[in-house]
């Protein structure tokens, strides 16, 4: 069952500068979702409230499984003390958070194989070893990595990293995953390749894929659904 994400009036200031403003959308499709704005335009901003990685100002952001609402989002200040008054209200909300990835364009790579990077957030969740080769394998083919799966990550091109960064998200099955800008700064061989990870991962329907860019063509050659944004505001879908 495909899950949906809605936001509601979204606000979002930092030192008093508005970065968005009544931002409303509903993430219902399956497909790739671009976010396509100028740098400043709030993108980003957008992109990390969806992805639970920031709090609203005001507003609301909610994720959906079919149409069965998922427990709406604590705020991050009540995630860092690792409790909650509200009892398991904590467990649903880490549970919703694992359902949904963002990779962001800085991925960091840790002084270890490819494999092992690849394999983190799969660790991490107490993944069995023989179902946790396989899921990275499959991923390290599916970016085209597999044949440096025990080289060592920190000596990838910057091309490469982007990918191993899209392939370590890729492992944990995301229902929803969130790319920022996933092509700046690397070369035009891969960022072709990266372009063609999207479409590929579109077409299997791995994930409900959703971007934030700058790059007008690249949105139109990915976009099933395109937003633009101006300013910190949804000015066209």
């Amino acid at each position: 069952m495909s899950m949906r994400l809605n936001i509601s009036n979204v606000w979002k200031s930092y030192n008093g500068k508005p970065v968005l403003s009544a931002c409303s959308f509903s993430f219902d499709r399956n497909g790739v979702y671009v976010l396509m704005g100028s740098n400043g335009s709030g993108k980003s901003t957008l992109l990390r409230i969806c992805a639970l990685i920031e709090s609203p100002d005001k507003g609301e952001v909610n994720y959906f499984s079919g149409d069965t609402p998922l427990h709406p989002p604590l705020p991050r200040r009540e995630l860092k003390g690792g409790v909650s008054s509200e009892g398991n209200v904590l467990n649903k909300d880490i549970e919703l958070r694992r359902r949904i990835t963002l990779v962001l364009p800085g991925i960091g790579v840790f002084n270890t194989t490819v494999f092992n990077n690849a394999a983190y957030g799969l660790k991490m969740r107490g993944g069995k070893n023989k179902e946790t080769e396989r899921k990275v394998n499959d991923v390290l083919k599916f970016v085209g990595l597999i044949h440096k799966k025990d080289h060592d990550a920190l000596t990838l091109s910057s091309g490469e990293t982007r990918r191993l960064g899209i392939a370590r998200a890729m492992a944990i099955e995301p229902e929803v995953l969130f790319l920022d800008e996933p092509t700046a700064s690397i070369d035009n061989e891969n960022t072709e390749i990266v372009e063609n990870i999207i479409l590929n991962m579109k077409k299997e329907g791995r994930s409900k894929i959703i971007i934030a860019t700058h790059d007008m063509a690249q949105a139109g050659r990915l976009a099933d659904f395109m937003l633009l944004m101006e300013k910190g505001r949804i000015i066209k879908v």
